[in-house]
């Protein structure tokens, strides 16, 4: 997951020059996003969620682990866990395609075992139901050169305009618009999606391509090709964002149409940097994602350490990104704490946060990440069980 500031003006001029420029996008007419009914009828108040990271957490590292995880999460009133399974380019389930393509099938931590399996089997236990996670979408590693992906793979690397390989704030990058890339992290998604009984599958805020990104060859001969003249060298240029940004919104149409075709009633879950911010420097179009209906859950990541710019990213979103019924399919992510930084929530903050979504028609919400709600005696777990969980 990662962190950010935006920068809330100058975005919103940029944002609204590339409207006007460009119109729409020729994707068909939406229809409302919702939460799906089968959802909402098991869980009248909304998602109410939680991450289980592989990093900064032991949940994953047994089994008993993870039926006591199940157990506190259940207990404490949470209906929904995320556990990330793609990460640093290994998964936490023995994958096909990883042991074909790369001769790694499953993260040598958990070799011998089937962490997801058993996330699926604990969960059901306690009526939690199963929505995994590919954290690191279509990124290789994290500030190692590509890692083994790159390493085999090397026609997949994402280049920047001076021609090397992608990074942002050292994360390394496949190129997201290439077919094949896209065709590699799809598998994996409905990898999971056919083989495991999950609620659906989520898409974090690395199914997305650095704005710096889209200079390799085949891309800029496809930009050619396609609109008649070169990539220009400014990253940000209307067209050139807009036109990569599209490509990814492709994608998560196509995503959409094969995880429903595997059955109707996965859902797609995503969980994009706040818009418009994550258009300019990442390429998520996801107001165009939830316009045009293609996402089923919608968790943009709000994460802020105090009200008042928590409750700006919402009114924000509320008043710019979404309308009417909409807002069904929305649960923020909200930051309980983050390892790097020391910071921790407050109770307070908390339900403060918890009861502006209320107020404004949100009815859920995904905690990042489950430790969090371990910290000082299980503090956060407790008032949530005592307040705004309480059954």
């Amino acid at each position: 997951m990662r962190f950010f500031t935006p920068f809330q003006s100058a975005i919103r001029s940029f944002v609204s020059s590339l409207q006007q420029r460009l119109g729409t996008t020729g994707f068909s007419a939406p229809n409302p996003a919702a939460l799906p009914s089968s959802f909402a009828t098991n869980n009248p108040g909304g998602i109410r969620g939680v991450w289980i990271t592989t990093t900064d957490s032991k949940v994953l590292t047994s089994k008993e682990r993870i039926a006591e995880g199940m157990n506190f999460l259940a207990d404490t009133g949470f209906n929904t866990v995320f556990p990330i399974i793609w990460s640093q380019g290994y998964t936490a389930y023995p994958s096909k395609i990883m042991r074909e393509k790369f001769g790694v099938e499953i993260d040598s931590r958990y070799q011998g075992r089937d962490p997801l399996a058993e996330i699926c089997v604990e969960a059901k236990r306690v009526g939690l139901k199963v929505i995994p996670c590919f954290e690191y979408g279509f990124v290789s590693s994290y500030n190692r050169k590509g890692g083994h992906l790159l390493a085999k793979k090397p026609e997949w690397t994402a280049r920047d305009a001076s021609g090397n390989l992608l990074k942002k704030n050292n994360f390394d990058w496949m190129n997201s618009l290439d077919p094949e890339v896209q065709d590699f992290v799809l598998g994996l998604m409905l990898e999971v999606a056919n083989n495991y009984p999950v609620d659906g599958v989520q898409g974090d805020d690395r199914i997305a391509f650095p704005v710096e990104g889209g200079y390799d060859e085949k891309t800029v001969k496809r930009y050619r090709e396609e609109c008649g003249k070169a990539a220009p060298s400014d990253c940000k240029e209307p067209h050139w964002l807009q036109w990569r940004a599209n490509i990814i919104t492709e994608f998560v149409a196509r995503l959409h149409r094969e995880v429903k075709a595997i059955n109707p009633d996965l859902l797609l879950s995503m969980s994009p940097s706040p818009y418009d911010w994550g258009l300019v420097e990442y390429l998520q179009d996801s107001k165009a994602w939830v316009d045009k209906n293609l996402v089923d859950l919608f968790h943009p990541q709000f994460y802020r350490r105090d009200f008042n710019a928590y409750k700006q990213l919402v009114d924000k979103m509320m008043s710019v990104q979404l309308s009417g019924q909409q807002v069904k399919c929305v649960s923020p992510g909200i930051l309980l704490t983050n390892r790097g930084s020391k910071y921790s929530i407050t109770p307070e903050l908390l339900l403060q946060v918890i009861a502006y979504n209320r107020s404004q028609g949100i009815q859920g919400e995904v905690m990042f990440f489950y430790e969090g709600l371990r910290d000082n005696d299980n503090a956060l777990a407790k008032v949530l069980k005592k307040g705004p969980y309480a059954r």
